[in-house]
């Protein structure tokens, strides 16, 4: 079977996709395994998406690894998630620098172990010079999150004088948050089937295109990556204009 990569125009890949990666316990719990073994399996999962999505043009790729209401799971599942995460950066930063991959990471590093956020800082300084697709890692994470400290932030500034809170803009609020240097999703990804957003990115998908799967994280391959962007380029993006207004503007274009 030709790969759908072929499909893909290159004048118009998303230049960011954001992915909720959902349903590693029910992959492995439909196959009679441990939680933990549907993590391990999403693992590889990851590795493909990245190849994919370098291989496609994306600029940025953002994934929800480990949102902050995900503390409130059972302490062993939560103990082993963190480890794993340590062991697949010691097992897949080779692969990122062969591939020019930058890795980043946003979100509440403050409560993550220090064994997981010494594997972060190696990653992410190896990685570095990388000048193919940024990855975000998104830990500890929620768009609330985010938020609130977002405004906290501002507050403190405005309370400085560093700001003057009469001219604070939807560019401000941009610049307070976590993803500060990142350009908004063009494309949001879920998959195992859930149709919601889950407190991810809640600013910055304002305008995203949303695609849904019910394909559970460990079995989304390279293929379907490039079908999420085929059916993403189907689509005509208007952020709140007329259908004869974009028309217009390619035309000038």
């Amino acid at each position: 079977m030709e790969s759908l990569l072929k499909s893909i125009d290159t004048t118009r890949v998303p230049r960011h996709i954001a992915i909720i990666m959902d349903g590693n316990g029910r992959w492995a719990k439909s196959r009679g395994m441990e939680r933990s073994a549907g993590h391990v399996a999403g693992v590889d999962a990851v590795r493909r998406v990245i190849e994919a999505g370098s291989e496609a043009g994306v600029e940025y790729m953002t994934l929800y690894a480990f949102s902050t209401e995900n503390w409130n799971r059972p302490k062993e599942e939560v103990d082993a998630l963190l480890h794993l995460i340590v062991v697949a950066l010691e097992r897949e930063t080779s692969g990122m620098i062969a591939n020019g991959v930058r890795l980043n990471v946003i979100g509440d590093c403050s409560r993550l172990p220090e064994e997981s956020m010494e594997s972060l800082r190696r990653s992410i300084d190896a990685t570095s010079k990388g000048t193919g697709m940024q990855v975000n890692l998104a830990l500890s994470y929620s768009s609330r999150w985010e938020i609130t400290k977002a405004v906290r932030d501002m507050v403190d500034a405005a309370l400085r004088g560093d700001i003057d809170s009469s001219s604070i803009t939807e560019d401000t609020v941009s610049d307070y948050l976590t993803t500060r240097s990142i350009p908004d999703p063009d494309l949001l990804i879920r998959t195992g089937g859930d149709e919601r957003v889950s407190n991810f990115l809640l600013w910055q998908i304002a305008y995203s295109e949303l695609y849904f799967t019910d394909m559970y994280w460990p079995d989304f391959d390279k293929e379907a990556l490039y079908k999420a962007i085929v059916d993403y380029q189907s689509r005509e993006r208007r952020f709140g204009k007329t259908s004869e207004q974009i028309t217009r503007l390619e035309d000038q274009i």
